[in-house]
């Protein structure tokens, strides 16, 4: 299943979307246990963390994937942390421009990585609190089941 590249527009609409109420630990365990099962359903080789304020509170290794996934996930999440808002869109923004995140940023790409996978976690009144980031799929698709698993979770 390859999902289809999501417009820049469609990118900034699901980040305006997708704002929780709160994240709590517990939310932490509960959105990480839904991409788990998400991800086990169907057969994906993926690494799955989530962190807030600078902690981590869940990650998971489901079979098929490797350390390297482990640093995908650190250098897209600090994409997040630093243009705060998800690392496909901001890889989007830079490709509508003609050029790309690695020729334009300025940034050392073995530290940051504007590919899909990594969403920032907005609450409502504080902004952006996190990331919730997956690694093992091409990057649409590490996009489109972090997008999927906040829409569940935040309807659930």
């Amino acid at each position: 299943m390859t999902a289809a590249a999501p417009s820049v527009e469609e990118l900034e609409a699901q980040e305006r979307r997708l704002v929780l109420p709160r994240f709590t630990y517990d939310d932490a365990w509960a959105l990480g246990s839904l991409l788990v099962e998400l991800a086990r359903e169907r057969r994906a080789p993926v690494a799955i963390d989530i962190t807030r304020g600078g902690q981590q509170l869940f990650h998971a290794a489901l079979p098929g994937s490797t350390p390297d996934n482990d640093a995908w996930i650190d250098r897209k999440r600090r994409v997040v942390e630093r243009y705060g808002c998800s690392s496909y869109l901001v890889g989007s923004r830079f490709r509508a421009k003609g050029t790309t995140f690695e020729d334009s940023s300025r940034l050392d790409p073995d530290t940051y990585a504007a590919h899909g996978g990594a969403f920032p976690l907005v609450v409502e009144g504080a902004g952006v609190i996190g990331a919730v980031v997956v690694s093992g799929l091409p990057q649409v698709e590490d996009h489109a089941l972090v997008v999927e698993a906040l829409e569940r979770f935040i309807t659930a």
